[in-house]
C-alpha cells in the first residue's frame, strides 16, 4: 500500500502578500482594465470605494469606508456603500475577511481564487498567501468527503513578524 503524500509537506512556495499597497493608484487602475475587459461598469462610487480599501493599507470596515464617504460627500448611506462593496467582492476585486467583518484589496484581481489570510491580532494587519496548493488540497478533501465547496474562507489569527520583534 503506497504512502499518502501530503502537498503541503514539502517547503512553501507560496508567495505572501501584505495589504499595505505601495502603489494604490497603479491597484485601481488595474481593476479599471480588468473590469472594462471583463464588460463590468465600475461606476465612480465603486471606484472611490475601492480606492479607499487599497489606500487603507490594511483591512478596512464597512463603516470606516462609511465615514470616510460621509466627510467627503455627506450623504453616503450604509446601503450605497455595502451595494459597492458587493460588486468588488463578486468580481473579485476585494477580499472579506469574514473573521473581522473588514475587507482589503485582492493582489490579482485579474483572475479569480481563493486564498488564505494571516491576520496580525496586534496591528490588524492581513497577508495574502498566494499557494494553490492550500486550496486544492481543501478542494481534494472536499471531493475525498464528497463535498461539493460552494466558498472557501481560511485566516488565520496570530501576531506577525513586525509585532513580535516590537
Amino acid at each position: 500500500m503506497a504512502a499518502e503524500v501530503n502537498p503541503l509537506s514539502k517547503v512553501a512556495t507560496g508567495r505572501l502578500h501584505s495589504h499595505h499597497h505601495d502603489d494604490p493608484k497603479g491597484f485601481v487602475a488595474a481593476v479599471e482594465h480588468a473590469s472594462e475587459e471583463r464588460g463590468l461598469r465600475l461606476t465612480p462610487l465603486r471606484k472611490e470605494v475601492l480606492e479607499l480599501v487599497a489606500a487603507a493599507g490594511k483591512p478596512v470596515k464597512a463603516y470606516d469606508l462609511l465615514d470616510q464617504l460621509r466627510s467627503k460627500h455627506g450623504n453616503a448611506a450604509p446601503p450605497t456603500v455595502y451595494r459597492a462593496l458587493d460588486f468588488l467582492l463578486e468580481h473579485g476585486f476585494i477580499h472579506k475577511l469574514e473573521s473581522i467583518n473588514a475587507f482589503v484589496s485582492c493582489h490579482h484581481p485579474a483572475e479569480a481564487h481563493q486564498v488564505p489570510f494571516l491576520i496580525c491580532d496586534v496591528c490588524s494587519s492581513a497577508q495574502e498567501v498566494c499557494d494553490e496548493r492550500v486550496a486544492a488540497l481543501i478542494e481534494a478533501q472536499a471531493q475525498a468527503f464528497g463535498f461539493r465547496p460552494q466558498a472557501q474562507t481560511l485566516e488565520v489569527h496570530g501576531v506577525c513578524k513586525h509585532c513580535r520583534k516590537g
